[in-house]
């Protein structure tokens, strides 16, 4: 009698935290999307003109194609900063998936190899198809990007002894110092260095409705694949052998793991270029708030990573006004310090 007793004292302790975890990941939610609709509102009020925000929700709920402004918000600064947030919170939730597949610490968008095949792709592009159209341009590095992630996570899980976090990160930098080099010695050969110099460091200058269009379509199946995933991926990132003691197929949860990598780490580098950093800090920051639980990590991740690259894209254009910064080094101001810091730290846990 006494051990029923005990079992649901524990049983409700548990309902409890985890309620309580829930709660405190609702909260955060909230938070997070209210900065987010916040930042987006000054996203596209905030630039080389400023434009009240009045006007801004004029252009929205009563367009008037006679008032330049309200042509500028439309056509320019809303694409822009709804693109900036779905880029993030693409990457983002990228970073969180293959740090929860990988329990690697370091693993991330930016350093495994997508953002180098997505080069190489739209190099190759330029080169034999130089009349080629922004979204040709789009589906080449989509393509590239994705064909990387392949083959960085194909070599890691074919590999003597499966898919470890070290052979990772080795997979990971020797495919994309190879797709890098190759890179650099086609587009120096065949001179199109100057045309990916702005790609390379990262900008969403270019993007337009078309952008966010092919955003959405190829992020609305991610993040589902994601959020259908997250359970797996928190019994996964206790570990191997705990995964397989539990019934679970690895194999099949790292596939599909892999194909939401592609998915949304594909779109995000195709759309925006070379952006760093965002898929390293997020999930880290977010785990900090919400614990390990996956079902909460991606959901919040998504949000906090669309406003950290909303917010560091107005910091581009702010910070050397009027010229425009890339975000690309607005987010390594951010992320190279954490990289630092990971990389003393918990880096050393990752055998």
């Amino acid at each position: 009698m006494s051990e029923e007793v005990e079992r649901n004292k524990n049983n409700k302790k548990d309902i409890e935290g985890l309620t309580s975890k829930f709660f405190q990941a609702g909260l955060v939610f909230s938070l997070a999307i209210a900065g987010l609709f916040l930042a987006l509102g000054l996203s596209v009020s905030l630039g080389v003109t400023d434009i009240q925000l009045k006007t801004v929700w004029d252009s929205i709920f009563a367009f008037d194609s006679g008032v330049t402004n309200h042509q500028v918000i439309r056509e320019l600064r809303l694409p822009r900063a709804f693109g900036a947030a779905l880029v993030g919170s693409f990457l983002a939730v990228s970073g969180a998936v293959m740090q929860g597949l990988t329990r690697n610490p370091l693993a991330s968008p930016s350093i495994m190899g997508v953002t180098h095949g997505a080069a190489f792709a739209l190099i190759i592009g330029l080169v034999f198809f130089p009349s080629m159209t922004n979204l040709g341009m789009t589906i080449s590095a989509f393509i590239g990007a994705g064909l990387a992630v392949l083959i960085v996570f194909g070599v890691g899980s074919f590999s003597k002894g499966g898919l470890t976090p070290v052979k990772l990160a080795l997979a990971g930098v020797a495919v994309g110092g190879m797709l890098s080099s190759l890179s650099s010695a086609i587009s120096l050969h065949f001179q199109v260095a100057k045309q990916m110099s702005f790609w390379y460091a990262g900008g969403l200058t270019a993007t337009d409705w078309l952008s966010v269009k092919i955003l959405l379509v190829v992020g609305l199946a991610g993040l589902t694949l994601a959020l259908f995933l997250s359970r797996a991926v928190t019994i996964l990132s206790l570990g191997e052998d705990v995964s397989k003691g539990l019934g679970q197929n690895t194999f099949v949860v790292k596939s599909l793991g892999i194909v939401v990598v592609f998915l949304l780490t594909g779109a995000a580098v195709s759309v925006a270029g070379t952006v760093g950093f965002v898929g390293l800090v997020i999930p880290h920051m977010t785990r900090a708030l919400v614990g390990t639980d996956y079902r909460l990590i991606i959901p919040v991740s998504a949000v906090l990573g669309g406003l950290l690259l909303v917010l560091s894209d107005i910091g581009a254009r702010l910070v050397n006004a009027p010229f425009e910064t890339p975000v690309g080094a607005i987010t390594a101001c951010i992320g190279v310090p954490f990289f630092l810091y990971l990389a003393r730290g918990e880096g050393r846990g990752m055998e």
